[in-house]
């Protein structure tokens, strides 16, 4: 990538992509370079991989139908051939096979499977083309929540509020560096999560307000295993902690605080209800425990008076408490976020400027940005008129167990008897846990349509996949409601083979189909709604025009926005802090809890037959003081630095940070040497449930015992000797398929037990990127 940004080209235009905006420069009407937007402070290099993804071999080029589907054989999916259709055929297929299935099963049997990552535009994203399409079909089932943080949203408006309102309304780097003078990170901020955000970015500005705050003398206290979650210009005092004990060590941290009459007393009497009823827990009277520093050095593995020291720290300054995402990412992941708010009640500093709690500083570029907050419109989706619903990560328990109960929330429900899958935007066999148990479960399934740009392991265990064009190849309008920016896409490049919008391949699927409860073949023009792209983008501006004068934004018109290519919105004059408004005045803005305020102790989740208030709960696969024989490492599967998620993994820039073709490893010195493993070399990891072959690199900031391996590298199961191992580094094949808890039933894949081996024997090859046979018409 070339920047260049002092004087853009006025000839070029722009593109979107979760990790920034990026100036298109063409010849001869191809795109031949980027050069990142110029008001980008700090641009990802993720985007140079948009460009050389844009052809080869990992497009898909047309329709196609697998061959072991036309035969009636499913075991075939993931390494079977596949035959090539025409675009009538296929849109008659996949329309045969919906009508088929709601006649014989029901709008329940049907799952839309997606994802909200897959596109940047308000119009071209995948998952609101999907269900809106649905919704007008008769409904389908669909998933609840998201695999980032599932317990928070569960658990959240328990006791405080939703998160998507406390992650609009968060607390900025810039009120932090006016009003706080510590930072705890529970979990880290890992810098490499900065590069994304929902919807896109004008800026990554989040590395340079943390560098800010530091420099206005807020001090950092790294709580993770690893030295590197935090940036080393924040100069961090890092507490190596054991994975999923975190929990604990704000038990104890409160502990201290109120044995030593440290805490704010006034704050939780005005603002909180149920201290008295936790306060029994944490001091001990009502298990005979008392969550002590030294009852927690046992599990975290962090000496006691380093505990002491830190609770009269965070007593005594201003302080903000932050949580990663990722913490509710582990069994009991819930407690995580509870337990953080009640650290932050019980020091007092919730609504005061810059400090209280944070909920994922550093896990996208939004969270802290001082920025302005404005509701884009987006492609409307309509009601879904069936009920039926999974929590998001309990797809392989759905397919496994048809009319099975399972709690949610407190409620009780059962999952429906799913025979046909449809996914548009995201990838199941990235982000899923236990990929060897979803690929049985997967099984079950009569027919996987997917709408797909490449062959990803999705599309390869697909039944039909329908080609469907990228961000370059469509004009849209790309916006975030955490962002100041919007931007106008403007197609860059022709579609790929034969591929097509997803838009277009709904609108061909709805002309071939009757709507539930009519007589009468074809809702296209609902869906549509008789426009093109052009007229469907200006409604959503001109939608978006409306919103932005009610929050006091004057946005220009349609036209001038087109030529401009970019908004910028005027940020807020102050900066912000989470709950000020209910700080100052509790009872005039109370929370939108059952009791008004900060709920310690619940009386809707102990009727729900959990606990009451945030507890220490052991998980039941953790290291903790006890070394497990068999499989003694504890691996954390992170995200990724050079791409999101697995999105563009067969790009150049991901491909450059692959160790001899795969995933690498992160292993501290002493557990290498235990097991004759040098830098570089390859390792088999595994433990009962899979396995995967990576590469080490050796790194002495890193808690002995840790392993840590990024997510998202493309699943390349060894199917002829060894089929649950993936070649090319997956840890999703080694991670648990358990839910967080019976209330979020949210995804515990942070973390799990391992082993590691030197590879003695020559690796099996790598084939992530290569696509399968496909059979001419």
């Amino acid at each position: 990538m070339i920047d260049d940004r002092d004087d853009p080209d006025p000839s070029t235009t722009l593109t979107v992509g979760h990790w920034g905006a990026y100036r298109v420069h063409s010849e001869n009407g191809r795109p031949t370079r980027l050069t990142p937007f110029e008001d980008d402070l700090e641009p990802s290099p993720i985007g140079d991989a948009m460009l050389d993804t844009l052809s080869g071999p990992c497009r898909v080029s047309a329709p196609v139908v697998r061959k072991g589907w036309l035969e009636g054989d499913r075991e075939a999916r993931g390494r079977d051939s596949y035959v090539e259709l025409g675009w009538d055929d296929a849109l008659d297929l996949v329309a045969r096979e919906l009508d088929r299935v709601r006649t014989d099963h029901g709008h329940e049997s049907i799952y839309a499977g997606s994802y909200g990552w897959a596109s940047a535009g308000r119009f071209h994203h995948a998952q609101s083309q999907l269900r809106r399409f649905m919704n007008l079909f008769g409904g389908c089932t669909t998933s609840k929540d998201s695999y980032s943080y599932a317990a928070a949203e569960v658990i959240l408006p328990h006791i405080v509020a939703p998160m998507p309102a406390l992650l609009l309304g968060h607390t900025s780097w810039k009120a932090i560096g006016e009003g706080a003078k510590l930072v705890v990170a529970f979990g880290g901020m890992a810098a490499r999560n900065s590069q994304m955000n929902p919807g896109g970015t004008g800026s990554h500005a989040q590395q340079a307000e943390m560098r800010a705050a530091r420099a206005a003398g807020v001090e950092f206290v790294n709580v993770s295993p690893a030295r590197a979650d935090t940036m080393p210009e924040l100069d961090a005092d890092w507490l190596p902690i054991r994975p999923n004990t975190d929990v604990a060590l704000m038990l104890a941290l409160a502990h201290t605080i109120i044995n030593e009459d440290r805490h704010d007393e006034a704050f939780l009497k005005s603002h909180c209800t149920g201290f008295d009823r936790f306060l029994p827990y944490l001091m001990g009277a009502a298990d005979g425990m008392p969550k002590t520093a030294d009852w927690a050095e046992e599990i975290t593995g962090l000496p006691a008076d380093k505990i002491v020291t830190l609770a009269r720290r965070m007593a005594s300054t201003p302080t903000l408490v932050n949580a990663s995402w990722s913490l509710t990412r582990q069994q009991n992941g819930e407690q995580a976020y509870w337990m953080l708010v009640v650290l932050a009640a019980i020091l007092g500093g919730i609504g005061i400027k810059g400090t209280g709690f944070g909920l994922g500083l550093g896990a996208v570029s939004s969270v802290g940005s001082h920025r302005a907050h404005m509701p884009w419109a987006a492609f409307p989706t309509g009601r879904n008129p069936v009920r039926s619903f999974i929590p998001v990560a309990r797809i392989a328990d759905m397919l496994l167990n048809p009319g099975a109960p399972f709690d949610y929330d407190g409620g009780h429900y059962r999952y429906p008897d799913t025979r046909l899958v449809y996914w548009a935007g995201g990838n199941p066999f990235h982000h899923h846990q236990d990929l060897n148990r979803l690929r049985r479960a997967w099984r079950r399934i009569e027919t996987v349509i997917v709408h797909e740009p490449f062959w990803t392991p999705l599309a390869r265990h697909a039944d039909i996949v329908l080609p469907a064009t990228v961000g370059l190849e469509r004009n849209d309008i790309a916006a975030s409601p955490r962002d100041n920016y919007a931007f106008a896409m403007k197609r860059a490049a022709d579609p790929y083979g034969q591929s097509r919008n997803d838009h277009a391949i709904f609108a061909g699927i709805a002309k071939r189909l009757r709507p539930s409860g009519s007589n009468e073949t074809g809702f296209d023009d609902a869906f549509t709604e008789g426009r093109g792209e052009g007229e469907w983008l200006r409604a959503i501006y001109e939608e978006s025009r409306r919103r932005a004068s009610a929050k006091g934004h004057d946005l220009p018109g349609f036209e001038e926005f087109l030529d401009s290519g970019a908004i910028r919105l005027a940020p807020p004059d102050e900066p912000v802090t989470m709950l000020s408004d209910f700080r100052a005045d509790p009872a005039g803005h109370p929370l939108p809890t059952p009791s008004g305020r900060i709920e310690i102790f619940s009386e809707t989740l102990a009727g729900f037959g959990h606990a009451g208030h945030p507890v220490w709960i052991e998980p039941s696969e953790w290291l903790g003081s006890k070394i497990s024989a068999k499989f003694p490492l504890h691996l954390i599967s992170h995200q990724p630095e050079r791409r999101l998620h697995s999105q563009l993994d067969h790009g150049s820039h991901s491909r450059a940070g692959k160790l001899q073709g795969r995933e690498p490893c992160r292993m501290n010195p002493q557990d290498a040497a235990a097991r004759n493993i040098a830098e570089g070399d390859l390792v088999r990891l595994f433990n009962d449930r899979g396995a995967c072959i990576s590469a080490v690199r050796l790194d002495a900031d890193l808690l002995p015992g840790v392993v840590m391996i990024a997510t998202g590298a493309w699943y390349d199961p060894d199917w002829d000797n060894d089929p649950e191992c993936c070649r090319h580094g997956n840890p999703n094949t080694l991670t648990r398929d358990l839910p967080t808890s019976t209330l979020a039933q949210g995804p515990s894949a942070q973390t799990c037990l391992i082993e590691a081996k030197r590879l003695e024997t020559e690796p099996p090859i790598v084939t992530a990127f290569d696509p399968p046979q496909v059979l001419g018409r």
